[in-house]
């Protein structure tokens, strides 16, 4: 596959904002989600892999390790970035059987029964039409091949829920946590991966949350602000945005408790298989 793809402008927003983060993989939280989602995964030696939105590889490098030699990883990301990352680290691990390559998920192609395994860590939310993503996902695998998904319960992220509020009394849909309405609960990913034909469904639910200070809270908003997932934010007018600013942090203010701010990061580890 080509080295370069073509993007929308959301898209390319994303990948370029994936692709200026060099302390990816100091982030505590981006190591735990990885870290069990592999732990949790029916991942055995020999089989073949797709990690969907790889990002840096941290799922995709720890399964290549567990695949070893008779098995192959193949990683896909819209951010070369990221994946310029992902190959530093593949190259000083000294692994040949995985493969990093720059492709839309939304448009990528692989021919029926291709995997044995196809893993997507939290990045669901940064796709679009996710039902029908899941049943071409379930084609590329194997009779049998399992479908691993890092999601978040409806309770997640208390900026951001904030946020949300928020812009909503001044009539701004973000849509920010679209995500929630398909998998926010453990009925919802039941749901979600059963009407793509998958079988065998299980979700464990994990909590990786912690407590912010008031001032990390209140730095949310400029994180926002870059994000595109808040676009609708720069289409305020200035006087405008200013308040819903400010609102922001007086909300946030009322939630301080002795401890901070209790950030709830539900995560929920979803596995189902492709029917036999």
């Amino acid at each position: 596959m080509s080295n370069s793809i073509e993007l929308d402008e959301i898209k390319q927003e994303i990948a370029t904002l994936f692709g200026g983060k060099t302390n990816y993989d100091d982030n505590e939280f981006n190591q735990l989600s990885a870290r069990y989602l592999i732990e949790y995964s029916p991942l055995q030696k020999g089989q073949k892999i797709l990690d969907i939105a790889t990002g840096t590889g941290l799922v995709a490098i720890e399964a290549a390790q567990i695949v070893g030699s008779e098995g192959q990883v193949i990683g896909i990301d819209i951010s070369s970035g990221m994946l310029n990352q992902a190959k530093q680290k593949i190259a000083a691990l000294g692994l040949s059987n995985i493969e990093m390559i720059m492709a839309d998920t939304e448009v990528v192609k692989y021919p029926k029964n291709s995997f044995d395994g196809i893993f997507c860590c939290a990045a669901l939310q940064f796709i679009n039409n996710v039902p029908e993503l899941l049943c071409r996902w379930y084609s590329f695998l194997v009779p049998g091949g399992f479908i691993g998904l890092c999601v978040f319960a409806e309770t997640s992220f208390i900026a951001w829920h904030t946020l949300e509020n928020v812009t909503k009394q001044y009539g701004v849909e973000l849509g920010l946590i679209s995500w929630y309405r398909l998998t926010g609960t453990e009925k919802k990913c039941h749901n979600l991966l059963t009407e793509a034909g998958f079988e065998a469904v299980g979700v464990r639910s994990k909590q990786v949350g912690n407590y912010l200070s008031l001032n990390q809270a209140k730095k949310q908003w400029q994180v926002a602000l870059k994000d595109p997932r808040f676009r609708p934010l720069r289409e305020l007018e200035v006087k405008q945005l200013e308040l819903v600013k400010e609102d922001y942090c007086a909300t946030l203010e009322t939630l301080v408790t002795d401890k901070g701010i209790w950030n709830d990061i539900q995560t929920l580890f979803v596995f189902g298989r492709r029917p036999v």
